[in-house]
Order: structure tokens, then C-alpha cells, then sequence
């Protein structure tokens, strides 16, 4: 009994490494500051319920082939091959903006690996599937909906949408320049992209619901639409429309969510570790951010430290450019890096290595920038 028990949890805790340590951290954090009554405002409901709806409503787009059929129109037909490297790293760049970024890798990286090897480039692989990583990370931080900790920080300093883009647009438009060219630093020779199998849209009726689903997303992040009608109404549609969305939602993310609130909440009432976090943070909340995020990922760094300051402006920038630099500093980092590892000949040690040269590289450029800001 106890080696069948044994062989199911070693691959869970391979499978959600960050939500092991955050329920290690959460049943911490309790002995100190004992269950009570104060435990139920550190859940914060609202957050929890957008990321579920909206990553529902991702799973159920994704089911009608639309990020397929995007990608086979834009890659078809004769072209250079640097403009097929431009479109293969600007496709995760855009879509992680509405999609999250761990999708954007889930859908794109197993689509370039496809592509490379239909046409006999796999030499490239390593150094695109690094730039659609980067790309998906820094895409993602250009709306409130691109990934878990923009939504988070929204929601809990009620960050007016216009301060938001402001704080974010300047450090988007940096990060597309440099990947563009990054991405025209390949080659320049004439290549054939043909699919065996067209993708086709599917399930149009389905597809109609998840538009109308994501608009009330929007409206619900934008405070138009309450989040508990929100949930109501993308449940009752779930089921009506395709049960078996429910499946894919990701619900170790939400769990993991729900373990650094009460980590950070019990942390909240330790005077010792309060004074010193907030002491920590006074005046560096951005590069505290970013340091955090390179050991514990951005989206717990960033629900561990919101109660210790209100300089949301350094969280959101920190947590977003502190997505780049470690594997851990944003997990989708490590979707992109499975794709490859079951890509016929990988090579882990050099893709490790371009990786990390890449990212450093984009941290220190996107950190002079968010230190000139």
C-alpha cells in the first residue's frame, strides 16, 4: 500500500512543484498563528474566480481550433525564413496578452518544433523556442488578463485600468522591439512551409459562447460585471455547452493561490517578519520583486509581498520583468522546456544555456528601462 501511495505522490510533486511548496509553506505558517476567524479574509474570492472563468473560457476556445488554424494561415506558403522566425515568436507575444502565457507556450512551442522539422531547420530550434519563451512572458504582462499576478495585483489595489497600461506599456514596447530583432537575426534564405493536415475551425456554436463568455471576462476585470455573476453564468455555460472543459482547467494554480494566501496572511500577523518584509520593501519593491521571483516565480512573489507594501506600481513591474532570468522565474518557462525534452535529438545543456544567456540579457535591458522610469 504504502509503494502505491508512494508512486502517486513523487510524480504529483513533480507535476506541481510550486503548489507542494506552497501548501509546505501554508501549513508553516500555521503554527505560529493557529486557525481562527481571521483566515477568512485572506482569501481573496474575486481573483480566484477570474482566473477560473477566464481559463475556461481559454480551454474551451482552444477546443474550436482557433489558435491552429491562426497559426497554419500565417505560416503557410513560401516565405523567408527570418520572417517565419519573426511570426513564430510574435504569435506567443500577442496571444499570451488575452490567452495567459502558459497557454500561449502549451499551443505554439509543440507547433514550432512541427514547423522546424517539416522544413529541415531544427538547428534553430532551441534558440526560437528561448524567444518564444521570453516572448510569451513579456506579452503576457501587457494586459491585466495575460497572466495570474497582473490580475491578482489588479484586483487587490483596485489599479485604475489607465495607471495600469501606463505603468506596463512602455516596458511592452521595449521587449517587442528587442524580440523582433532578435528574432530578424536568422537567416535570410527562401523556405516552403506546407502542412500535411489543414486545421479547420470547429464546434462554431461553442466557439460563439466562449466570445461571448471572455467579453463578460473583460467586463467582470474591468469591475463592470460582479465576478459572482460571472461565475454563475461561465458554469451554467460550461456545462451546457462541453462538460468536459472542467477538465482542463488548472486547478493545482488555483489551490496553489489559495496556500500563499494564507502564507502571506498568517505572515501579516508575525510583527517581526512584518517589520522586516516591509522594511525590505521600502524603496525596492521593484528589485525585491524580481529577486523573489527568481527563486519562489513571479505569481506567489507577487501574492507574498502584496501585504507588505502599496507601491503597486514596483510589484507589477517587478514581478513582469522578474518573470525573465531563472526557469522558475515565471513556470511557463518550464512548459517550453518539457516541449523541447520530448522533441527528437534535445539537448538539455545547451538549451539551458541559451536560455539562460537570453534572459539575462532581457532582464538587464528591461531593467535599465524600469530603472530610467
Amino acid at each position: 500500500m504504502q509503494a502505491i501511495q508512494g508512486k502517486r505522490v513523487v510524480p504529483f510533486l513533480k507535476r506541481e512543484p510550486v503548489l507542494t511548496l506552497a501548501a509546505v509553506c501554508a501549513l508553516l505558517s500555521m503554527l505560529p498563528v493557529p486557525p481562527d476567524r481571521g483566515y477568512a479574509a485572506y482569501v481573496d474570492l474575486r481573483v480566484l474566480c477570474l482566473l477560473f472563468c477566464l481559463m475556461l473560457v481559454v480551454a474551451g476556445t482552444e477546443d474550436c481550433g482557433v489558435f491552429a488554424v491562426l497559426a497554419q494561415r500565417l505560416l503557410a506558403g513560401r516565405k523567408r525564413f527570418r520572417l517565419l522566425a519573426l511570426i513564430l515568436v510574435l504569435l506567443p507575444f500577442f496571444s499570451s496578452m488575452l490567452i495567459t502565457n502558459d497557454v500561449s507556450l502549451i499551443t505554439f512551442v509543440p507547433f514550432t518544433i512541427l514547423v522546424l522539422g517539416l522544413i529541415g531547420r531544427t538547428r534553430e530550434r532551441i534558440y526560437l523556442i528561448v524567444l518564444q519563451t521570453v516572448a510569451a512572458n513579456l506579452g503576457s504582462m501587457a494586459m491585466p488578463v495575460g497572466n495570474p499576478q497582473n490580475l491578482f495585483l489588479c484586483s487587490r489595489f483596485q489599479i485604475p485600468m489607465r495607471d495600469f497600461f501606463l505603468t506596463l506599456l512602455p516596458l511592452t514596447l521595449v521587449s517587442l522591439a528587442g524580440l523582433t530583432a532578435a528574432a530578424l537575426c536568422t537567416s535570410g534564405d527562401p523556405i516552403q512551409v506546407e502542412f500535411r493536415d489543414v486545421q479547420r475551425l470547429e464546434k462554431g456554436g461553442q466557439l460563439r459562447v466562449m466570445a461571448g463568455l471572455f467579453a463578460l471576462c473583460l467586463l467582470s476585470v474591468f469591475r463592470v460585471l460582479h465576478y459572482g455573476v460571472l461565475t454563475a453564468v461561465v458554469i451554467a455555460a460550461g456545462l451546457a455547452v462541453n462538460r468536459q472543459l472542467f477538465r482542463r482547467v488548472d486547478y493545482g494554480l488555483l489551490a496553489t493561490f489559495f496556500c500563499f494566501f494564507v502564507f502571506s496572511g498568517n505572515l501579516g500577523r508575525i510583527g517581526a517578519v512584518r517589520d522586516w518584509l516591509t522594511g525590505l520593501l521600502e524603496g525596492h519593491t521593484a528589485l525585491t520583486a524580481a529577486l523573489a521571483s527568481q527563486v519562489v516565480s513571479n505569481v506567489p512573489a507577487a501574492v507574498l509581498l502584496a501585504g507588505f507594501t502599496g507601491d503597486w506600481r514596483g510589484l507589477l513591474v517587478g514581478t513582469n520583468v522578474g518573470g525573465l532570468g531563472t526557469p522558475i522565474a515565471s513556470l511557463a518557462s518550464l512548459i517550453s522546456f518539457r516541449a523541447y525534452l520530448r522533441s527528437e535529438g534535445s539537448r538539455p545543456g545547451r538549451y539551458l544555456g541559451v536560455f539562460t544567456l537570453v534572459n539575462l540579457v532581457g532582464l538587464a535591458l528591461l531593467g535599465l528601462c524600469a530603472w530610467a522610469m
